[in-house]
């Protein structure tokens, strides 16, 4: 995405009226089938190719999404995928769900490895929350935003994973 774009700002508040049909729709097995399903997978993948290239990718989901860029930690070239994301304050909020799968993604290992991350093209500096009443506050939040989350929990705790949360901090410029 080009920097001179700016990133919008997106408030954790619960969707409303057809959005909110459809994100009770969202939360339903079959749904989460397809959540899980290879053109689904497919779309995540091919989606930072198609926002770098045009800017643009919120039109195709319902939710407002961003590209994240981390340098991969195997081997130290840009890695890309677009992100749901909303934001606590002035700092942005992403969970990297997997929807739920035994992993987490590779994004997120990569920015706990390096935190220095590009965010909608600006510079953000990655960090895991912890501490039990943030990650309350914050789970709080990311559920009423997006309310699949808490079934994407319980299926990655069936694997044994506990799936985190990630925050972006804007990074100082000097």
């Amino acid at each position: 995405m080009r920097a001179d774009r700016g990133l919008p700002h997106v408030a954790p508040d619960p969707p409303r009226g057809a959005l909110r049909t459809f994100v009770r729709l969202l939360d339903t097995s079959v749904f989460s089938a397809l959540e899980r399903s290879l053109p689904n997978r497919l779309f995540w993948r091919l989606a930072p190719r198609l926002m770098r290239l045009t800017g643009r990718l919120t039109s195709l989901r319902p939710f407002p999404v961003g590209l994240l860029e981390t340098r991969d930690q195997r081997n130290g070239r840009p890695h890309r995928r677009v992100v749901i994301y909303f934001h606590d304050g002035d700092r942005v909020i992403v969970i990297p769900s997997k929807a739920g799968m035994p992993t987490d993604p590779f994004w997120f290992e990569n920015a706990v490895a390096d935190p220095e991350v590009l965010f909608g093209g600006h510079p953000f500096r990655a960090e895991a929350v912890a501490g039990e009443n943030e990650l309350a506050r914050l789970w709080a939040l990311a559920d009423r935003f997006y309310p699949p989350y808490a079934s994407f929990r319980e299926r990655a705790a069936r694997s044994g994973r506990t799936i985190p949360i990630l925050r972006l901090v804007p990074a100082q410029v000097s």
